[in-house]
């Protein structure tokens, strides 16, 4: 399974005046942390709002020349087990590189894609036959026990016969 996971951060910016200037140079800074190992991570402005009220509030929060903004990176984590497994290894990645940065979970949505899921289908489908092909004539305790055996045969028949050679 692959999931899309989003992750707030509240990434501190100082000497700045203006809300929209402390934004581009928190995503600038956050780009930075981020390259190049994970280029791949997208980068948006964080949505606040407020808590009592619900209005939305600008990104940024200003006060004496510094600022907390709210950024939302965005990353597709791929062959996960569950979402909550997603989540721990998309936190792991961008934390590793934004350090002493706090980060939350925003949102994990799973990705479908239907190519994808046809191959694992149809590969999952070949490996579910081949056991069951074997296991009746392994139960049935017939002698003609098919290519599996030839196939061990072939691995293990050298080194006997290294044996015989050496007595």
């Amino acid at each position: 399974m692959n999931c899309r996971v989003v992750v707030e951060a509240a990434v501190p910016v100082y000497d700045v005046e203006t809300a929209d200037e402390a934004v581009r140079i928190a995503i600038s800074k956050t780009g930075e942390m981020l390259n190049p190992d994970l280029n791949y991570v997208e980068i948006n402005m964080g949505e606040r709002s407020c808590p009592h009220c619900g209005e939305e509030l600008e990104p940024a929060f200003l006060a004496a020349d510094e600022s907390l903004v709210a950024l939302e990176l965005e990353i597709t984590v791929f062959n996960v087990e569950r979402e909550e497994h997603a989540a721990r290894i998309a936190r792991k990645e961008i934390g590793q590189r934004l350090e002493n940065i706090p980060l939350e979970v925003l949102e994990i949505e799973q990705i479908d894609d239907e190519d994808d899921e046809d191959d694992e289908e149809e590969a999952s489908s070949e490996e579910s036959e081949s056991p069951s092909d074997d296991s009746p004539s392994e139960a049935g305790g017939s002698s003609d026990d098919g290519g599996s055996d030839d196939d061990r045969g072939d691995d293990v028949l050298p080194e006997f016969e290294e044996l015989i050679d050496e007595s």
